[in-house]
């Protein structure tokens, strides 16, 4: 697991590196393989996804991990009428999604209490890209030139995430003060998650 720069700017978010120059690295090695690298977002975190690499751990002032699969995004609350009560409950795929969250997000803790105090979260949404696709078309979703406009929504993923990790990372999401939010295609599946101390500044 490298980590170059735990938070990127915002202008890095909004300029990431060229398209045009990731895809023709892509055209240059023959194929349309990401070589096992997820980045995190457009200039610094990246996870290392070969074979025994680590996707979880502490970083020196927060936690990283990394959530394999289709990204899901927060179900609607559902109804259920029992005589003159209604119960409301969380649908099932979104339970068991906000389960697999919270056991990736407690094995990085590694038995830590939760941050306290203001934090930043950086979340990276890779969602998987159509098998159905020509080989150009997925070249094109992984060097950034095609974009996800489907489901889920990225703030859905956002709410799934947060919910799943109160009380394991921090003691409540009302502690995000800073959120930098990316949903691109990727080889691998999964959403990265980076939570680290917001940086307070003294006022002399």
């Amino acid at each position: 697991m490298t980590f170059h720069d735990p938070l990127p700017s915002m202008q890095d978010l909004a300029f990431p590196r060229s398209a045009d120059a990731r895809l023709a690295e892509i055209q240059a090695r023959g194929d349309d393989k990401t070589d096992g690298v997820v980045p995190a977002h457009g200039r610094g975190l990246e996870i290392a996804q070969e074979p025994g690499d680590l996707d979880t751990g502490a970083i020196p002032t927060g936690v990283h991990f990394f959530i394999p699969g289709k990204p899901q995004g927060k179900g609607r609350p559902r109804a259920v009428a029992r005589g003159k009560f209604v119960r409301m409950y969380t649908p099932e795929k979104t339970a068991s999604y906000e389960s697999t969250v919270a056991l990736a997000a407690s094995q990085a803790m590694a038995g830590r209490p939760p941050i306290e105090g203001p934090v930043v979260a950086t979340l990276f949404i890779a969602l998987p890209i159509p098998a159905s696709w020509s080989k150009k078309k997925q070249a094109q979703a992984v060097a950034d030139q095609l974009l996800p406009t489907t489901k889920p929504d990225a703030d859905n993923t956002v709410k799934a995430v947060f919910d799943a990790i109160n009380g394991v990372v921090w003691a409540d999401d009302t502690q995000v003060v800073d959120l930098l939010v990316r949903k691109r295609y990727r080889a691998r599946p999964g959403v990265s998650v980076t939570i680290s101390p917001a940086a307070v500044q003294e006022v002399c």
